[in-house]
């Protein structure tokens, strides 16, 4: 456990850390500690917020914070969960919040989550999607969106990035008509701040997604993070939408709300040029991406409008 005493103001739970600069998946942490408050209890697993975040003795958590084995941040989030109620303690004010990755939470995380959400522990669990293993090197996680140049899927000769689509982990979370569940993205804080305090007033298990750009493995400048999040929700590849469970919604199977439904999509080309990560995609590629973006679009507005 990591006690880190420092204070910069009342509500700044998340400092002083060591993440790359412009970095997305420390905006996400830092933002939905300060809304849960201090008396929340976090855990991380190898990743790069663990690795950023707890280099003794800079210790960057002024809540009480666990490091976690890599594919465990559900099963230990629900331990405490447990150690919790069984001290008395009123979850009301302490929410246990799990921070895990693309890869710790649609890979090797996945069980784990499915089982807590199947117990419907009172926990709430981000994922800080940054669409790659960044941590390690750049490696390919089942959220690498395709046409993304990674270590383990290059640019060459025999192929042209990651050959695959990416995992719909929102619609797989919400298939276990789990209480409540949300999309988000760093380029739409309003948005993400009031989710995670709806989420915090709900108890059994809760799931963020929020869409949080590496500097580092996407190919960007480090100044434009919250722009390119932005614009992944205004071109289309990314949405902004809620699944509020049986119990939370009363509707047998759940309510899906899109929170926003933009009436013109901005470019597409823009988005992914602006990335170095998709700098080789011809055009061929690219219209598979716009295609892909348009069915979606056409079954999200028949199902949940």
């Amino acid at each position: 456990m990591a006690v880190n005493a420092r204070t910069i103001s009342d509500d700044e739970l998340f400092f002083g850390h060591k993440a790359c600069a412009g970095c997305g998946g420390a905006l996400v942490v830092r933002q939905v500690l300060k809304v849960l408050g201090p008396h929340a209890v976090s855990a991380l697993p190898a990743g790069c917020m663990s690795a950023v975040g707890f280099n003794f003795p800079q210790l960057c958590f002024s809540n009480n914070s666990f490091i976690t084995p890599f594919a465990a941040t559900a099963s230990v989030i629900s331990g405490i969960e447990a150690g919790l109620r069984a001290q008395g303690k009123k979850l009301d004010d302490c929410t246990v919040v799990g921070f895990a990755g693309d890869g710790g939470t649609a890979d090797i995380g996945i069980q784990a989550l499915s089982g807590a959400i199947d117990r419907n522990d009172d926990v709430l669990y981000v994922c800080y999607d940054n669409e790659a293993y960044m941590n390690t090197g750049i490696q390919k996680s089942s959220l690498t969106p395709f046409g993304a140049s990674t270590t383990t899927t290059p640019v060459g000769s025999q192929e042209q990035g990651c050959p695959t689509q990416k995992k719909n982990m929102f619609e797989i979370v919400a298939a276990h008509d789990i209480p409540y569940a949300a999309t988000a993205s760093i380029g739409y804080l309003p948005d993400l701040l009031r989710k995670v305090e709806k989420a915090k007033g709900i108890h059994g298990t809760r799931y963020l997604h929020v869409i949080a750009p590496c500097p580092t493995g996407w190919g960007h400048a480090t100044d434009v993070p919250i722009d390119i999040a932005k614009e992944a929700v205004d071109c289309g590849l990314w949405y902004l939408a809620e699944f509020e469970g049986t119990q939370v919604s009363g509707r047998p199977g759940g309510k899906f709300t899109l929170n926003r439904d933009p009436k013109e999509f901005s470019d597409v080309v823009h988005y992914l040029r602006g990335q170095k990560r998709f700098r080789h995609m011809t055009d061929e590629q690219i219209q598979v991406v716009v295609d892909g973006r348009d069915r979606t679009w056409e079954r999200l507005r028949a199902q949940w409008k």
